[in-house]
């Protein structure tokens, strides 16, 4: 019987290496994931609980609001991301400074702290509007939806302006000289030029913060906001069944950001598609052709 012969090269014997560290992890990994297994099988949770509030309508009604806000916020954290990015950019140093005061403002308070500020606004402002033409009463206006909205809003633009300005940047400034020499504004060289080919840096951070933004709503709760963690604790205070409530916001959140991720991941590809197909790079001659 023949015997295979141990592999040379250049007249040296080849050992094959063992990767201790790499069976010793996985052992660890699975003693963990038993242990695990086996509290939360054990453990005092009533699986049926989990179970019955699962689709329970105060935890569905929850969830919407939880991903309506989610949206909403980073609608106005988008918008607002890039009016400020450019600004900072401007040459206009009243401009410029009101968005780096913007930036640091709310780059600088916690979150928390935010929520609560719009949500006793009545406090420093009783009344909102025009005296004499329209005025309402601030506790009507900054309902607990409204608060949520402008604190997670208003404190997702400081993050998604430094988002856009670092994707500006990231562009060669020799295309906005080939759309300059051409004849072409400042705005409609960021518009038609510069902001296209930065999506591809901007998307992947704004689809993290979004992911961030799912579950930043959960601190909304603190002021009775009804997204799906509040309304969830609104049910255990009633019927004790703490961990049980938990869990249902735990798989929820869960099924959410992981729809979220998915969509992120096509957006991806798609935008790195669509700058495949033009990526030669923009100058004088290109520009007047387009």
């Amino acid at each position: 019987m023949n015997t295979p012969r141990p592999k040379t090269i250049a007249g040296l014997r080849v050992v094959p290496r063992r990767h201790y560290g790499r069976w010793l992890s996985m052992i660890v990994l699975l003693g963990i994931a038993v242990f695990l297994v086996d509290a939360f099988a054990h453990g005092q949770i009533d699986w049926r609980v989990v179970g019955q509030f699962m689709a329970a309508p105060v935890i569905l009604e929850g969830l919407v609001n939880t991903v309506t806000m989610a949206i909403y916020a980073m609608i106005v954290g988008i918008v607002l991301g890039v009016l400020f990015a450019i600004m900072t950019m401007s040459s206009n140093p009243v401009a410029s400074a009101t968005a780096r005061f913007y930036i640091w403002l709310f780059r600088g308070t916690p979150l928390l702290l935010q929520l609560l500020l719009w949500f006793n606004l009545a406090l420093v402002f009783p009344r909102l509007g025009i005296p004499g033409w329209f005025e309402y009463r601030t506790v009507d206006v900054i309902t607990p939806f409204v608060a949520s909205l402008l604190g997670l809003g208003i404190g997702q633009g400081a993050y998604t302006a430094e988002v856009v300005r670092g994707g500006i940047m990231s562009i060669d400034a020799g295309q906005s000289e080939a759309a300059r020499a051409i004849g072409m504004t400042r705005l409609t060289t960021l518009r038609r030029i510069v902001l296209p080919q930065a999506l591809r840096v901007i998307v992947p951070p704004v689809g993290n913060e979004i992911i961030a933004m799912i579950k930043l709503t959960s601190v909304a709760s603190v002021i009775q906001y009804n997204e799906v963690l509040h309304n969830a604790q609104t049910i255990y205070y009633a019927n004790a069944r703490v961990i049980e409530l938990l869990l249902v916001s735990t798989v929820w959140y869960l099924a959410v950001v992981s729809v979220f991720s998915i969509g992120q991941h096509f957006l991806e590809k798609a935008l790195a598609r669509s700058q495949g197909r033009r990526a030669r790079p923009a100058n004088a001659e290109t520009l007047q052709e387009a």
